[in-house]
């Protein structure tokens, strides 16, 4: 039996914002996204290019993990596509902006 996985990505809009979504599709989600038929939110900031993505083996912990990083500033979230621990853990405060979603 095949365990299918959720992805939890991040993509940098045209306009230089972050987009943060969960799928179990990869690749058609980017697409999706791609040809202007993903969130309402992206179609108005094209092109797409995906910068993170990391697999999750449930839906729940997949919307989780979305969720924590919807509310993340943006320098929490560069830290984290770049692969910068040092300011993931500096204890950043939460704040949501939209155009950082």
């Amino acid at each position: 039996m095949e365990v299918k996985l959720w992805f939890l990505y991040i993509l940098k809009c045209g306009d230089g914002s972050l987009y943060t979504g969960i799928t179990r599709d990869l690749k058609r989600r980017i697409l999706e996204h791609a040809a202007g038929r993903g969130s309402r939110c992206v179609r108005s900031k094209l092109p797409v290019e995906i910068v993170y993505q990391r697999k999750y083996a449930t839906h729940s912990l997949a919307l989780k993990r979305e969720a924590a990083i919807k509310s993340w500033p943006r320098v929490k979230k560069l830290a984290l596509i770049s692969g910068c621990p040092i300011i993931l853990t500096k204890g950043l405060k939460h704040g949501k902006k939209n155009s950082d979603r």
